[in-house]
């Protein structure tokens, strides 16, 4: 059931994405993890508590916001193919849909893109100032260039690779689940002072969760890219993250470039590793040479997907 399950929701994410009208009037579901999350943190999160307290209730909100999402994703997926048997799959597919990220990634990226090659510098900071969590204000060409790829390697596995892996392994309730703990990965999984006992149980789910997406995310963009696989083992590891490295290493060798270095977030420059050879200028041509990687990774994803429904 989840195969054809799969390809139709890429096929709904991949024509409209998540439309606005649909934004505005519906919001989008993990705006409902968001809410929980944030209700537990403001409650449970404190400073008077100690560490381990602090922890404890961590693992707390995440079963909460897990059993949510899971829970509803089972009792939808139940409910549908119990009311209308052999065609209950195509609303599953229309629930899946918006866990999937293909048309808006592509989307967010090209409007850098766009801006770079229209030479306006301040908007293309403001547009890539939306998908990543870096200071912007005071980026070059370069600087926006190589973030906005950076995000679009690291984002075809959030986004796209596992949602669409936990898809196929559990059905809805499996990708709604691994969308929760992406979602508390992204808001609490932090390793600063206030975050680091409260969203500790939050970013060790997220790294399991994504530990085999994110290899398959960099084994599909060296396919994609034709290259990439020498870059991929040798700096996959660099990275702070023990997922984030491999599609983002996969991309670096993929396009010639180096990702990543050093980057300022909250006004502190944390000198990172630079990750993949070459020069580190980037700009309009390398982020289009980064999107064209990233649709036949998708497109890679697609065949996998109708794969496995030949296979079945």
């Amino acid at each position: 059931m989840a195969e054809p399950v799969a390809l139709t929701a890429l096929a709904l994410d991949a024509a409209f994405g998540w439309p606005r009208r649909f934004y505005e009037r519906f919001g989008h579901p993990v705006g409902l993890f968001a809410r929980i999350i944030g209700a537990c943190e403001a409650r449970w999160n404190r400073h008077e508590y100690r560490f381990a307290a602090r922890r404890a209730l961590g693992i707390v909100t995440l079963l909460i916001l897990l059993l949510v999402a899971a829970g509803l994703g089972w009792t939808a997926q139940y409910l549908l193919l119990a009311a209308f048997g052999a065609w209950g799959w195509i609303g599953v597919a229309i629930l899946a849909w918006p866990a999937l990220a293909q048309r808006s990634l592509f989307d967010h990226v090209r409007a850098v893109v766009e801006r770079i090659d229209a030479g306006d510098l301040p908007g293309a900071r403001s547009a890539v100032g939306m998908i990543v969590g870096r200071d912007t204000a005071t980026l070059a060409e370069a600087g926006v260039a190589r973030a906005a790829i950076e995000s679009l390697a690291e984002s075809f596995c959030d986004g796209v690779a596992a949602p669409l892996f936990w898809l196929l392994l559990l059905g809805l309730p499996g990708v709604w689940a691994y969308k929760a703990a992406n979602t508390a990965d992204s808001l609490i999984g932090h390793r600063e002072e206030r975050w680091r006992a409260f969203g500790w149980p939050a970013a060790r789910t997220d790294d399991f969760a994504n530990w085999i997406p994110a290899r398959l995310s960099g084994a599909l963009i060296c396919l994609a890219g034709g290259r990439g696989w020498r870059i991929l083992w040798r700096d996959a590891r660099k990275h702070a993250s023990p997922n984030a490295g491999w599609p983002e290493a996969a991309m670096a060798g993929a396009l010639g470039l180096r990702l990543a270095g050093p980057i300022a977030y909250d006004g502190v420059m944390h000198d990172k590793p630079w990750i993949g050879d070459g020069g580190s200028d980037a700009g309009g041509e390398e982020i289009d040479r980064a999107l064209a990687v990233y649709v036949r990774a998708c497109l890679l994803l697609w065949l996998i997907a109708g794969a496995a429904l030949w296979l079945r």
